[in-house]
């Protein structure tokens, strides 16, 4: 049986990307070259490894295929990218993942570091929701994570991200310098069962908490209150992304999310995250 890792980087592309042309954008390969990488793996296993039917998706038997493969992938990326690391810094392409929040208020800033630190070095970043950024970094799918509020000891602090309310701009508070929970209690409250709910309930320690509605994207929660539905909490990175009609305001009592850079718990980190959340670490 003559697997090799090209057959395997392609059968990981085409299901982390969601199809075969968006595979071939990732790998830098024609869509032609990546059909028959997979072609070949599947001739090779005498299985079919993927569902063709609309949207390309695992079979079953691709789908245990697919922890093992992603194993073996890195294995071999991290050591090529070892012997590169000692030929000057280290090299090769780093899937990070993130919350939106993070993406776009956090996360410029520090792929611009890195860029210039280690420019060796390729970052292409996942977007999801917590619990997703967690199963990726378990199953393999990216090599690093930031994390929301993981348990001690997972990797090195980023920030504390403190807690603002959510107003719209013509709101009678908009202006104050701070607000306390209590002073809310008389809007419409939308909670954002993607925005560190157990944060939320913590900030209305004391005080009454009977949300109004309860949505799951961010961007319907800005939405809403821009409509003046109602007022929410929201981490302060949601700053970057308010659109013009919204204010956040600092919130009185403390109430903080911790953003933890980590890489995998299971599994050696490729060489080139060790070098990033070092970099991290030590600035």
């Amino acid at each position: 049986m003559a697997l090799n890792f090209a057959q395997l980087r392609a059968f990981l592309a085409v299901v982390d990307e969601g199809g075969f042309g968006a595979a071939a954008d990732a790998l830098g390969l024609t869509q032609s070259a990546v059909s028959h990488a997979v072609a070949a793996l599947e001739r090779t296993l005498g299985r079919a490894v993927l569902s063709r039917r609309g949207r390309a998706a695992p079979t079953a038997f691709g789908a245990e295929l697919l922890a093992h493969a992603r194993s073996a992938v890195a294995a071999a990326t991290a050591i090529t990218d070892l012997a590169e690391r000692d030929r000057g810094g280290p090299r090769g392409t780093v899937r990070i993942a993130a919350p939106p929040t993070v993406c776009q208020g956090l996360l410029p800033e520090l792929l611009d570091r890195w860029r210039a630190e280690f420019p060796g070095v390729q970052a292409r970043v996942f977007e999801g929701d917590d619990d997703e950024i967690d199963e990726w970094l378990v199953d393999g799918t990216v090599d690093v994570a930031v994390r929301v509020d993981p348990p001690p000891g997972a990797g090195v602090l980023l920030r504390e991200d403190a807690f603002h309310a959510l107003l719209p701009a013509d709101h009678p508070l908009a202006g104050q310098p701070e607000v306390g929970v209590g002073e809310l209690a008389d809007d419409p409250f939308l909670l954002s069962r993607g925005c560190c709910e157990h944060r939320v309930r913590q900030a209305h320690s004391g005080h009454p908490f009977a949300p109004r509605h309860r949505v799951r994207e961010l961007g319907t929660l800005l939405a809403m209150v821009r409509s003046g539905m109602g007022v929410s909490l929201v981490p302060g990175l949601v700053g970057a992304m308010l659109p013009p009609g919204l204010v956040v305001v600092p919130l009185r009592e403390p109430v903080t999310r911790r953003l933890v850079l980590s890489g995998p718990a299971d599994r050696d980190w490729h060489p080139a995250v060790t070098a990033l959340v070092d970099s991290v670490r030590d600035g």
